[in-house]
């Protein structure tokens, strides 16, 4: 069976796929005067890449090396320090950490993993400090310490080099992390559960998840529902034992576990793949990250998308791909049929029969021979396939690491879908979904060195990205039109995001009731949208800012299959 794979492998890297596109027209360096960004940085910060905004978006708290920050992000030109909370393991900790085999430098700082609203007057942290995790309410007013404890081995990861999630709803925490010193046993839990219910945790007496790394985590409320996103090794197929699957986990948010089997755990615990593969290739199977973006207004809840950045197990280059997922399809999926492992022969098959009660909630009084095949039949017999069946970009020679995307309406009143996608080289690519296929608007430098950890939070309605990097927070706005100084470049730039003013003679963010303003996001005609405007358009086969790649590899070409 291997040799098929290889050989499968073998034709599918040798068809034919369509032509990449051009690079970016636009590339801006780091602190380049044409794409001015804010950065906070502070001297002892580091590693500040947990970020939470807050409800009205005023706010910052970031998660960072040994300390706790808020940040005041109000005023788009700055970003101030409003308070500190130092929060470190003592020194008799990190002696025990590195008498354990761990860095003392490295390793045993505590690093703030989880940083989640408890209420409206407190926070939830959760670090690694000094591989021993702890966690802590933080006060809002004033951000103070006001409770920690210790020997907390399920909220967060001991390596707080490890991928975790967490999410909280009205109150209760729910996590996805590694909860011991080997980081070998994933577990997925519910904390501070409200109404009588107990916590809540996955079952440890058969394998749910193997070797898994979580990148993100959801809550599809009129279900009840949450779902967690993660890669792992897909031990359904048996020719190899290292196959990389991406996969959607989902558990009922008020599960209380079975009345004898699955006592305090899940009994409406479900997985299944995420199938992100262009034509006649391989799947891209590595899941890097993923975005939640709501439903338009007026649309129900079905129609939230899930974004996902996924690489190739297969590719020795740096590929990525974003497929886009409907919740309704996750929904199906869920709601569909399932395989059912056998303990004897280690393997998978289809579960004959019906079983309408697997992955539903509500089976904390259901019959002991029915959770028993709750434990055993988790695993779906379908895969969710992205929206349109093919992903909707393809990128040759990057690696994207975080995705943030939006929604906004042109002039024309079409809307457009923009995505924010995060490279390991430290450049922000800024992506538009046309009718077209994707177009690479602009690039803009956000942090100078290669960064293993780093995350994205992004406020459409501010119009701003947050990135946390190991060295500080750069607040990155969507849209900088008045980088585009004529009506050919504010045009060619195909930018949803910006048109040009005929009446002002300046390119600037379309609004509401915004009239006489020219824009073509889908064909860039300047010789319609400008006639009539003054300014020079640029020479051909010239854009008007110089992209300056010196010194560094770059092939950012994608296409759309």
């Amino acid at each position: 069976m291997a040799s098929g794979v290889f050989l499968l492998f073998l034709l599918l890297s040798s068809s034919g796929s369509a032509p990449p596109p051009p690079p970016p027209r636009v590339s801006f360096l780091l602190n380049s005067a044409d794409r001015p960004l804010v950065h906070f940085t502070a001297p002892g910060i580091y590693n500040t890449t947990t970020l939470l905004l807050s409800t009205d978006a005023s706010t910052l708290y970031v998660g960072a090396k040994n300390a706790i920050l808020s940040l005041n992000v109000s005023q788009h030109d700055i970003i101030s320090l409003k308070n500190k909370v130092e929060w470190s393991p003592s020194p008799r900790e990190i002696n025990d950490c590195e008498n354990k085999g761990k860095d003392p430098t490295v390793d045993c700082p505590n690093f703030v993993r989880v940083l989640q609203p408890l209420n409206s007057t407190h926070l939830y942290a959760c670090g690694s400090h000094a591989y021993s995790p702890q966690d802590a309410y933080i006060e809002v007013d004033g951000l103070s310490l006001v409770k920690q404890r210790s020997g907390v081995k399920v909220r967060c990861p001991f390596n707080p080099f490890q991928r975790n999630t967490a999410l909280s709803i009205s109150g209760e925490l729910f996590t996805a992390t590694m909860s011991d010193f080997r980081g070998v046993r994933p577990t997925i839990s519910r904390h501070f559960s409200k109404d009588g219910r107990p916590d809540v945790s996955q079952d440890s007496s058969v394998s749910l998840l193997e070797e898994p790394v979580f990148v993100g985590s959801a809550l599809d409320s009129s279900e009840r529902k949450l779902y967690f996103f993660f890669s792992e090794v897909g031990k359904e197929f048996s020719y190899t034992n290292e196959l990389r699957v991406a996969r959607v986990a989902q558990v009922c948010k008020d599960d209380v576990g079975g009345l004898r089997t699955l006592q305090k755990k899940w009994t409406s615990f479900a997985k299944a793949s995420l199938l992100c593969q262009p034509p006649r290739q391989l799947p891209y199977s590595v899941l890097q990250d993923v975005f939640t973006l709501p439903p338009p207004e007026g649309s129900t809840a079905s129609d939230t998308l899930f974004y996902g950045i996924f690489s190739s197990q297969w590719s020795s280059g740096s590929d990525s791909a974003v497929c886009v997922f409907r919740l309704q399809d996750v929904r199906s999926v869920f709601s569909g049929g399932y395989r059912s492992f056998d303990s004897q022969t280690h393997s998978w098959s289809p579960l004959q029969g019906k079983h309408t009660y697997l992955g539903q909630c509500g089976l904390e009084e259901f019959a002991d021979p029915d959770l028993a095949q709750v434990k055993k039949s988790f695993l779906t017999s379908s895969a969710v396939q992205p929206v349109g069946n093919v992903p909707v970009l393809v990128s040759m020679g990057q690696s994207y690491s975080r995705v943030a995307a939006m929604t906004t309406q042109a002039v024309s009143g079409k809307q457009y879908t923009v995505l924010f996608l995060l490279t390991e080289s430290g450049f922000l690519h800024k992506v538009v979904l046309s009718d077209r296929g994707p177009r690479l608007i602009e690039e803009i430098q956000v942090f100078a060195q290669v960064q293993q950890v780093k995350s994205i939070v992004l406020s459409s309605s501010k119009g701003v990205l947050y990135v946390g990097t190991c060295s500080g927070v750069t607040a990155v706005p969507v849209a900088h039109c008045a980088s585009y100084r004529t009506c050919s470049q504010c045009v060619l730039a195909r930018d949803p995001l910006c048109g040009w003013s005929r009446t002002k003679k300046i390119c600037s963010r379309p609004s509401s009731g915004t009239s006489n303003m020219s824009q073509d996001v889908e064909s860039g005609n300047v010789g319609r949208e400008c006639q009539g405007q003054t300014g020079a358009a640029p020479r051909p086969g010239q854009d008007f800012l110089l992209r300056q790649r010196q010194n560094r590899k770059h092939d950012p070409s994608f296409t759309l299959h």
